[in-house]
């Protein structure tokens, strides 16, 4: 089985996506994440990744569901919203 970052983003693996793009930014992956129970609280990512990684995902968004910014826009403050990080300067 190939990792998830490999394969061509779709509706059902473009979640995948995000959470691996935002866990690359700050250097961490999926098995960090199994490894700390609290890693929503005790990680962060700063503003500069936060923007970027809002513009990949609106872009993704926009090319995977066929839709516009706004609603792409939505979609990211769900995930965002869900899994975000904190933003720290």
């Amino acid at each position: 089985m190939e990792p998830l970052y490999l394969n061509k983003v779709n509706r059902q693996n473009i979640g995948f996506h995000f959470f691996d793009f935002m866990l690359v930014l700050i250097g961490k992956t999926r098995v960090d994440v199994i490894d700390d129970d609290d890693w929503k609280h005790n990680w962060h990512i700063s503003r500069n990744n936060y923007d970027i990684l809002r513009d990949h995902c609106i872009k993704e968004a926009k090319k995977t569901f066929k839709c516009n910014r706004t609603k792409a826009e939505s979609i990211f403050e769900w995930f965002y919203k869900e899994f975000g990080l904190r933003i720290k300067n």
